[in-house]
């Protein structure tokens, strides 16, 4: 009798073995895991646990120093993404790689014109595009400019650009990490489209609730290496979380009562425009007392982010007042600099353009905007060896990886990065305390011990206003909850009463909770 045939196909993706080192540090630490094809595949672990490390590598961002990489059964030779997409492989980074002045249409063609002629190219392009968009429902305007579109259709053009060049596996790193909960839905839709019709997604992903509600199978990362390949539907997030971290980690970190001072942070009938005299904010008024959060939620987009900066002073106040511990700083002169000096800190939603310089070292990174202090400059030079002691101990304290004052930030995880910002801001011993995001793409691990260094500022009589898109976190923290709507202040709640439900309707410009935001 002949020997029964294995008819099982082979996986989409495989990594055997795969080790990374970048100088001393051994970031993949021989790798192997499987991604069956058609399925959505969840990657988890902590920041630095060599995720996005692991598929740079498919991608050919990087050349593994051992192992290899199959797809379809086959060993690749993958020396560059020219490579990866050649076998079929695509990627959209946790950064986007588009060209803002370019359309949709140009960035989507860039590198793959189809020839000397570009008209033909852009209407061949055209045509796929529609026939994508129709097809995975990742409609976008293919003449509208890169910087004029909100982040979820960014996201899109990304995706477009793989599937445009043949991707056949698609590898999306942390890619609801900057998108709002109705953006986060609608790509979860596409990507279930995606696997629905024979594509095979990676999903390189924090959030637990994701991965239980989106993935096949799960391969969970720790310091490196894999800490287990499982069935999504035999695990549980709390589960996950304890193989990432290596210990249990609580729902939710404990909350004292507040126990509220005098006001440190008043705001009176702001209303800020921008350059084109849009009014972005809208007669804001609220105040932040000493010893207590006051969190702002909202949909992305409904002025948040502009209301933060004019706080920190980055951009101008149109009209209205800005009031720190009673003296008016609305119209101070290099507002950010002299604010900063006063003690009010600021860790931005945007970590990458406002809150790091890339190219500049980890211990950089970690004096700016407070270059100037005594222990750090002498008569003529900075004092270097105080700065990287600084440095590490904010590293060590912080638990950033790899722990290297001297590495450039860009070389850094988002997680790693959005600690090296928030140790820097904390460790200022600020009076007030302007946090955007904080835990934007940071790991559940991270998530805890965030939260439980807000509180505590929040303990030692610290003035905090929190901007967050996660209702979990800011009903977590907040002491007041203001929801922003087209850059009003539609309602004021208590932290400690708020609903999921209630949030969300404002939000949605529903109506507004009574309670004074003052």
């Amino acid at each position: 009798m002949p020997a029964a045939v294995d008819s099982a196909p082979p996986p989409a993706l495989e990594l055997r073995g795969v080790h990374k080192w970048f100088g001393p540090v051994h970031a993949n630490d021989g790798v192997s895991f499987a991604v069956p094809a058609g399925t959505i595949h969840g990657i988890v672990g902590e920041n630095g646990a060599g995720k996005s490390t692991a598929m740079s590598v498919v991608y050919g961002y990087y050349r593994a120093d051992a192992g290899e990489i199959a797809v379809d059964g086959r060993k690749a030779r993958i020396s560059g993404p020219e490579d990866a997409l050649r076998l079929g492989i695509g990627m959209v980074h946790q950064h986007f790689k588009l060209v803002e002045p370019f359309s949709v249409l140009e960035n989507v063609v860039l590198g793959a014109e189809g020839g000397r002629l570009l008209g033909p190219g852009l209407a061949a392009a055209r045509a796929a595009l529609d026939r994508l968009a129709r097809g995975y429902g990742l409609e976008v305007d293919p003449d509208a400019r890169v910087e004029t579109l909100p982040v979820g259709l960014r996201q899109r053009v990304e995706i477009l650009k793989a599937l445009h060049r043949g991707a056949e596996i698609l590898i999306l790193d942390e890619p609801t990490g900057v998108l709002t909960p109705q953006e986060a839905d609608h790509l979860f839709r596409i990507l279930c489209a995606l696997r629905d019709r024979g594509k095979t997604v990676v999903l390189i992903t924090h959030k637990l609730r994701e991965v239980a509600a989106l993935t096949d199978n799960v391969t969970v990362m720790r310091r490196g290496r894999v800490a287990a390949n499982l069935r999504t539907a035999e695990t549980t997030p709390p589960g996950l979380a304890e193989l990432m971290i290596g210990r249990p980690i609580l729902p939710r970190v404990e909350k004292a009562p507040a126990r509220p001072g005098a006001t440190v942070l008043a705001v009176e009938d702001l209303e800020i425009r921008d350059g084109g005299g849009t009014r972005r904010v809208r007669g804001v008024s609220f105040s932040v007392r000493a010893g207590e959060i006051v969190g702002i939620a909202g949909v992305a987009g409904n002025g948040q982010s502009e209301l933060l900066e004019a706080l920190a002073g980055i951009v101008r106040v149109s009209t209205g007042r800005i009031l720190f511990k009673g003296a008016d700083i609305t119209g101070q002169p290099f507002a950010a600099r002299a604010r900063r000096r006063m003690g009010i800190a600021h860790a931005p939603e945007d970590r990458q353009r406002t809150g790091l310089v890339g190219s500049f070292t980890a211990a950089e990174n970690a004096i700016l905007g407070r270059h100037d202090r005594p222990d750090w400059t002498g008569p003529f030079l900075i004092k270097r060896g105080a700065i990287h002691a600084d440095a590490r101990r904010m590293m060590a304290e912080y638990d950033v990886r790899p722990p290297d004052p001297l590495s450039p930030a860009q070389s850094f995880s988002g997680g790693n990065q959005q600690k090296i910002v928030l140790a820097r801001e904390i460790d200022a011993d600020p009076d007030l305390l302007l946090v955007g995001q904080p835990t934007r793409g940071v790991d559940v691990g991270a998530v805890e011990f965030i939260h439980r260094r807000l509180l505590e500022l929040r303990g030692a009589g610290k003035a905090i206003l929190l901007v967050s898109v996660e209702l979990e976190e800011i009903m977590a923290l907040a002491d007041r909850i203001l929801v922003m709507f087209e850059g009003r202040i539609v309602g004021a709640v208590d932290g400690n009463a708020a609903t999921e439900r209630e949030l969300g309707l404002m939000m949605a410009g529903g109506q507004a909770a009574a309670g004074a935001a003052r």
